[in-house]
């Protein structure tokens, strides 16, 4: 009896922690403390930046808005994931939608409060972006068009904090911000084409189904190119140390990606994509290190 009930408490913190994805709630963290302290305060000791308790409480409101925010979206996709995902939706239901609903009213009254110990402006600004990513999940992302812009624009939040926070305004930092945002907008619309079935029953007026699969391919392809340009001068005209590598590579897989995609039109053809655009954002998390690996081997010991 008592193994039966741990059993069924671990599957639902596995469940809860699927759906808040606790793995990219991690992700974040270490993008935003890395981003902090090596391109936005890169004259900064480690430590005032590691232990700056403004930017700890910043990053801590950010982490709990973006979990609250995957609950609220599971909450209002639970039909559509049950088509497109099934397996994982299956394990998503192990916690109540009552339960996933007081998660979130608890997270968002979290991230509120955290963001109280910096300022009355950062308690404005999560409040805001609590309202956005609810009015998002439960209207905007069915809106053709603004239902991929808004979704872009929230997952950038979190870096849009730092950024304001530290003030730098170097031009390198925005080319930075524009590879990296082309990036999550051609994650969402690979995702709608991964999840035409779904969109098309519930009546989602996302890009593939209202113009098809070979615009989206079109435009997805104007997007490749585009991005092709902030790596271009990122490796020639500004200073990234070791991490023109990253953008080398991220290149090879961006051609490797516009190949592919003209071939593609099975739902695991389009996850393949997926994760190689997933797979460029997460390394390129990791290769910020890159920039000046010198000094910040330097500042940690």
């Amino acid at each position: 009896m008592a193994a039966a009930k741990n059993k069924r408490l671990l599957l639902k913190i596995l469940s809860l922690f699927s759906v808040v994805r606790g793995y990219n709630i991690l992700i974040l963290v270490v993008a935003q403390y890395l981003t902090s302290a090596i391109i936005l305060a890169p004259k900064l000791p480690l430590h005032k930046v590691l232990f700056d308790a403004n930017l700890f409480f910043l990053i801590l409101s950010s982490a709990t808005v973006i979990a609250s925010g995957y609950i609220i979206n599971n909450f209002y996709d639970s039909e559509k994931d049950l088509i497109n995902r099934p397996k994982k939706t299956m394990l998503d239901r192990f916690v109540s939608q009552r339960t996933k609903l007081s998660v979130y009213f608890i997270l968002n009254f979290a991230a509120v409060f955290f963001a109280s110990y910096v300022s009355f402006r950062a308690v404005v600004f999560f409040s805001i972006y609590i309202f956005m990513i609810w009015l998002y999940s439960h209207r905007l992302k069915k809106i053709l068009f603004l239902g991929n812009l808004v979704a872009s624009i929230l997952t950038m939040t979190p870096f849009f904090v730092v950024f304001v926070y530290y003030k730098n305004f170097e031009t390198v930092i925005f080319i930075h911000a524009t590879f990296l945002y082309l990036m999550i907008v051609m994650r969402e619309l690979v995702k709608d084409l991964e999840n035409l079935k779904g969109d098309l029953v519930l009546n989602y007026k996302t890009i593939p189904v209202v113009y098809g699969e070979n615009w989206s391919k079109f435009f997805l392809s104007v997007l490749t190119v585009i991005a092709i340009i902030p790596i271009l001068l990122l490796t020639t005209k500004y200073n990234t140390g070791l991490m023109d590598y990253y953008f080398y590579i991220s290149l090879l897989l961006l051609i490797f990606f516009l190949l592919f995609l003209y071939f593609s039109s099975a739902k695991w053809q389009y996850l393949l994509l997926h994760n190689i655009l997933k797979l460029i954002i997460v390394a390129g998390v990791f290769s910020i290190l890159l920039i000046d690996l010198d000094k910040v081997i330097h500042r940690v010991f």
